[in-house]
């Protein structure tokens, strides 16, 4: 089934129309979700169709903070907030080498700056993104996203041990995408991988929200990280029992400061795979149509990575260097030193396009 991405469609479509719509993909489990998660709107992609069929765009006034036409258009943003986690993953390339985080409402104004210079997609991640406040300064942002800026698809990754169904219940309507980070079905490796906290069941808690995601309609993600010790494994069986809209496997990665390095919280050195175990694992679990790859070279150069200051991170040269602030000299000048990939970006007629898959692989 083609997943599409959709806003605000009750304005334009009769209620009845869209209550069969939703029961309908209700019925199609995390495929029908993803595309539910967005029923809420018209197909975002033809915003853009609506810039390269007219001529006058360019006449408008630019709105304050929106990034030059010649310059990257921040359209998919992972937003670090914090740093701080309950999880010890030896593997961490994002670690707590900080515990501040940004008032609510200057993350808000960081956030509407990005939208007014084209942010389509916003993910929240860490650390563990709902341990701050309880989740309840995430939860705001979500909402703030998806109610306030309209923005086509907030998601979120986690590791999942603190999150509630009260929180689903608050915030789960703003919420398009959940992911989870499990690296193995073996509780065992998972907690010679350090993804675990104490009294916590990683696995238990994984299926829990699962079932949660599809109560709440929020498409369901989960992420791996290929290392030594599940290279070997086979989770294909498991992951076909979640029905995930999308699994993400990432091979571990090296970051200088972060994860390898004498300054460094984290020594990921004995976790790293070589390209041919990465490849053994996806070749193993090929028949789970679901996967999508991240190898080093992807993403050291294929996302945009704002840290808890609002500075965008350039990983290009294996340690994250970060640009000044968005909310000191706007997003246009920090983008200029992210070291983001241009690649992904096809400039025709004037406009930024991007695929499907750019948009929902996350």
């Amino acid at each position: 089934m083609p997943i599409v991405l959709f806003n605000n469609i009750e304005g334009s479509l009769p209620s009845s129309l869209i209550t069969l719509v939703k029961i309908a993909l209700t019925h199609l489990g995390h495929l029908g979700q993803l595309a539910l998660a967005n029923v809420r709107g018209f197909i975002f992609r033809r915003t853009l169709d609506a810039g390269r069929d007219t001529n006058d765009e360019a006449e408008k006034p630019r709105a304050a903070g929106a990034a030059p036409p010649e310059s990257v258009v921040p359209v998919s943003v992972n937003y670090h907030f914090t740093r701080r986690c309950n999880y010890k993953c030896g593997f961490c390339f994002h670690t707590a080498i900080s515990s501040f985080v940004l008032p609510l409402e200057e993350a808000k104004r960081g956030l509407r700056m990005l939208q007014e210079a084209g942010m389509q997609k916003v993910n929240f991640s860490g650390g563990e993104p709902f341990l701050e406040q309880r989740g309840r300064l995430l939860g705001e942002m979500v909402r703030f996203c998806k109610e306030t800026l309209g923005l086509p698809s907030v998601s979120i990754v986690s590791n999942g041990s603190l999150i509630t169904e009260e929180w689903f219940q608050t915030y789960g309507e703003w919420l398009d995408i959940l992911a989870v980070s499990c690296d193995s079905f073996d509780e065992a490796t998972n907690r010679a991988i350090g993804r675990h906290a104490p009294r916590s069941h990683h696995l238990d808690k994984l299926y829990q929200i699962s079932e949660w995601c599809a109560r709440y309609r929020v498409a369901f993600k989960i992420n791996t990280v290929v290392n030594t010790h599940n290279w070997q494994e086979d989770m294909a069986d498991q992951i076909l029992d979640l029905n995930p809209c999308r699994w993400k496997v990432f091979q571990c990665l090296l970051i200088g400061g972060e994860n390898c390095g004498e300054d460094s919280l984290r020594h990921a050195e004995t976790f790293v795979v070589t390209d041919e175990q990465f490849r053994s694992f996806l070749d193993r679990h090929s028949r789970v149509e679901c996967l999508v790859p991240e190898s080093n070279e992807k993403m050291r150069d294929s996302y945009l990575i704002l840290d808890e200051r609002m500075r965008f991170l350039d990983c290009t040269r294996g340690r994250k260097e970060p640009s000044r602030s968005i909310l000191d000299v706007g997003v246009a000048n920090a983008i200029c030193s992210s070291g983001f990939d241009e690649a992904m970006f096809r400039r025709r007629g004037g406009v930024y396009q991007w695929s499907k898959n750019d948009i929902m692989e996350w």
